[in-house]
């Protein structure tokens, strides 16, 4: 049985209609705890004070790395759902299905002392994680990176993002059979 957390994820990881389905890793407990302690390892040391996570994934994927580095959970979310408060918002740059998003941030949940890690399920144009990058800086915080099961950034997008850490690469994923 594959025990690492990159060996668990493939073997749960599926392609449904051409889409990517990540859902079966938060059904096996062991799957979920692997993953999750491989997500925050790199970022153990960084003094991380508060991990974001996107709605919807990165609600699940973001409360448990918050959970595993023993900080709090920064909620950012998609729309027009109940958030009572001040929020900073931003809207995203197109993302791989040329959508943008209006993500928001309670601005009381961060402050000039935190360090920001964002999870996420997966990064392919960095859209969303750069207006969340945005958005904690704006509330005085410090980004210190993203961490995310699939990293599909290259190129130019990488080394503009900053500091991504993925568990996996596109390239390792299985092929889509349509």
């Amino acid at each position: 049985m594959p025990s690492t957390a990159r060996d668990l994820t493939l073997e749960h990881f599926r392609w449904i209609g051409g889409h990517a389905d990540v859902w079966a890793i938060f059904r096996d407990a062991k799957a979920l705890a692997a993953v999750v302690a491989a997500l925050v390892e790199p970022f153990r040391e960084k003094k991380i004070t508060a991990v974001c996570g996107i709605e919807s994934r990165g609600f699940l994927l973001g409360g448990a790395a918050a959970v595993e580095l023993g900080v709090g959970f920064v909620p950012v979310r998609k729309g027009e759902g109940l958030f009572p408060g001040d929020k900073v918002v931003r809207q995203s740059s197109a993302d791989y299905r040329r959508l943008r998003h209006t993500l928001r941030l309670q601005r009381s949940s961060l402050g000039p002392e935190d360090r920001v890690l964002l999870v996420d399920d997966w990064i392919e144009t960095g859209s969303q994680a750069a207006a969340v990058r945005n958005m904690v800086e704006e509330c005085g915080s410090t980004w210190v990176g993203c961490s995310v099961i699939v990293d599909q950034l290259t190129g130019a997008a990488k080394d503009a993002f900053g500091t991504v850490r993925g568990l996996l690469s596109a390239q390792e994923l299985p092929p889509c059979e349509s």
